[in-house]
């Protein structure tokens, strides 16, 4: 349900064109950064003008209600017109309907923009408040630190024995597929750079959306959902090698994955559980007629777009409500799946999994699945996760191994 500020908080958003400021992260508060951002381009957010949380299974539809009334009440003035100028907030929402895990909306008090050729700033002003938005200042990263993230709830000892259950339950009938996480932790030093890892993760992943949302950070290449002035997309990722050692074994394995009968059928019903939930709210959806290879620095993923119109007058938070969870993040059928993860995975996985990005003021915006992350909280501890899908031809160790080239982008960023 919605906190305070209540949706009837008034603002004064005003956005103005500048020289492009290179460096977004670098403007980022350091303990708690707000990013969104892929090849260089994106949002960065300085302070909080409304932070909503939401929790329980209602938190998506809730919080496109408290949206409408923020977007409702405000006052924008916006000449650049560009995806992410304007009002916007920045978001990430828990897995599970029962997750502990606050989901949260964020509109900053000012955000420092870069898209294409165009760069602004915006500035927000909650009504009645007279403390002026901030003025962006880039603000030099903190020292280097080293820390290792180690086994937490799930051994991987533990992680092959719930493989090999889920593969007797799938062969059993009871379900098609299901996605099974594990995780790690760490603590982070005191007065520790977090922009230090998101920069780490931006550079090493240009590819992926880079984000930081309330001690939330990851890098992940796989697109929810995306709205722009009525277009839908999505780019849909199940299937994954890791990179070969030289030009021939890498394109080996790539080719081994675009044939793999085991890897195909996962993809497949990943892709469909995206077609099935954006179908009630695209016409002319369509999709790539066979999966591709998408090459990463570490893994090759089997990989579809998906493309259409709105047809319903949807925002992005409406779609992303629609589509969670994917096939991708949890298996087929969906309840089974959950069913089978709430029995095997000893852990609540918080935001992991979850949508993660941001939306305007118009409903337009940008989500992906939140992969290759990690949360820190207040007191330092860091909780990194990652799964894989799971079907009646996986084996327990291949699948321990992906989950270790899954691990390794966030693992090597705090490292």
């Amino acid at each position: 349900m919605p906190a305070t500020p209540t949706p009837v908080t008034q603002l004064r958003v005003e956005t103005t064109r500048v020289d492009d400021p290179r460096f977004l992260l670098k403007f980022t508060d350091a303990s708690s950064p707000l990013i969104w951002v892929r090849k260089g381009h994106g949002m960065a957010g300085i302070g909080e003008a409304v932070r909503l949380t939401f929790t329980g299974p209602d938190r998506m539809t809730d919080a496109c209600e408290a949206w409408r009334s923020i977007v409702a009440a405000a006052i924008v003035t916006d000449p650049v017109q560009a995806p992410g100028s304007g009002l916007i907030a920045f978001g990430t929402f828990a897995f599970d309907d029962s997750s502990a895990a606050e989901s949260v909306l964020i509109v900053p008090r000012t955000i420092v923009g870069r898209r294409d050729d165009v760069s602004w700033v915006t500035r927000i002003r909650v009504e009645g408040d007279p403390t002026p938005a901030p003025e962006p200042e880039l603000r030099r990263l903190g020292d280097e630190y080293r820390l290792t993230l180690l086994p937490g709830e799930v051994s991987p000892d533990d992680y092959r024995s719930m493989v090999e259950k889920a593969v007797g339950r799938i062969t059993s009938g009871e379900l098609s597929k299901v996605v099974l996480a594990r995780d790690l932790r760490g603590h982070l030093p005191a007065g520790s750079d977090l922009r230090r890892v998101l920069y780490d993760l931006a550079l090493g992943y240009p590819d992926c959306w880079t984000y930081g949302i309330d001690g939330f950070l990851g890098s992940s290449p796989e697109t929810l959902v995306r709205v722009d002035h009525g277009t839908v997309s999505a780019r849909v990722l199940a299937g994954t090698t890791a990179r070969g050692a030289d030009a021939v074994s890498d394109q080996e394995r790539a080719v081994a994955l675009a044939t793999s009968a085991k890897d195909l059928d996962e993809h497949g019903f990943a892709v469909r559980s995206v077609v099935t939930a954006l179908e009630p709210h695209s016409r002319g959806l369509a999709t790539s007629e066979v999966p591709f290879t998408l090459k990463l620095p570490n893994l090759w993923h089997l990989a579809s777009d998906v493309l259409g119109t709105l047809s319903d007058g949807s925002t992005s938070l409406d779609l992303i409500a629609a589509l969670h969870p994917t096939a991708a993040v949890a298996g087929t059928p969906t309840a089974d799946a959950l069913a089978l993860i709430h029995e095997l995975e000893p852990f609540d996985r918080g935001r992991y999994a979850g949508p993660v990005g941001w939306l305007g003021a118009d409903g337009d915006g940008e989500w992906a699945i939140a992969l290759r992350c990690a949360q820190v909280d207040e007191a330092g501890d860091i909780t990194a996760y990652a799964g894989c899908g799971i079907v009646a031809e996986s084996v327990p160790e291949r699948e321990y191994l992906e989950t270790k080239m899954k691990f390794r982008p966030i693992v090597e960023a705090f490292a």
